[in-house]
């Protein structure tokens, strides 16, 4: 028996219904941390047993957490926590370095890493000449394999000459160069998926999207990296804490 459950108290007098009172308990659970990204989740028939519902509560229950992105079914495996990142927009941290620090295991798809002309866009908001090369990197962010984004990165050519040394992490590639981003200007918005983003970030087309754009800058002030990130919602939390 998970010891766990037995923390999962449900009351069958109160007015709030039992599969919303455990889809309740389970998610403060989650976010406790009492199960870790990755990590399956009792069953259906360990939840109704141990904690006396029925089974179509434990999976009502299971569908709202489904809902919320927080757990993923697979069919002849079960259901597994998904990993969520809270990332504050008010320091400057590399994908790879968050997620590792939260206990995942960062890893990239890449789509595609190359030298090419820069667009119009990229010129002008990296301060290239008529005759620059940029290296354009597109890649899928995973966490314990699940796509959590889409990037594209754009780069001088005289900041990363070679887009095949980025292994995993861009920004510890620029600093072992000695290049390191010291600073960015960060925008984020909503865009819609369409059916490419859709496909590459496994979610239905049209479903919204967190766009986050990046322009980073060396410690001199020389623009060093423009990234689009395409965040899943439903595994993405951006937190801005405000003081007075």
């Amino acid at each position: 028996m998970d010891d766990r459950l037995q923390q999962l108290r449900l009351d069958a007098t109160l007015s709030t219904p039992l599969y919303h009172q455990l889809a309740s308990r389970l998610e403060q659970a989650i976010e406790a941390g009492a199960w870790q990204a990755g990590e399956a989740l009792p069953s259906e028939r360990a939840l109704a047993e141990t904690l006396d519902v029925s089974r179509i509560t434990a999976r009502k229950a299971l569908d709202r957490l489904a809902e919320r992105g927080l757990i993923r079914r697979t069919r002849g495996s079960g259901t597994f926590i998904t990993p969520r990142l809270n990332q504050p927009l008010t320091r400057l941290v590399s994908f790879t370095e968050m997620l590792a620090q939260r206990g995942f295991t960062p890893r990239s798809h890449w789509l595609s890493r190359r030298l090419a002309a820069p667009t119009a866009e990229e010129s002008l908001r990296l301060g290239l000449g008529a005759d620059a090369r940029v290296a354009r990197l597109r890649r899928l962010r995973l966490a314990d394999d699940v796509v959590m984004a889409v990037e594209e990165s754009c780069l001088p050519a005289a900041i990363l000459g070679d887009p095949e040394a980025v292994a995993v992490s861009l920004y510890a590639t620029l600093e072992a160069a000695g290049r390191p981003v010291a600073r960015a200007l960060q925008h984020v918005s909503a865009v819609n998926a369409d059916a490419e983003l859709a496909r590459l970030a496994e979610v239905p087309e049209g479903q919204a999207l967190l766009k986050v754009t990046r322009l980073g800058y060396l410690a001199d002030g020389t623009p060093a990296e423009l990234t689009v990130t395409y965040c899943r919602t439903d595994y993405y939390d951006f937190i801005v804490e405000l003081t007075r």
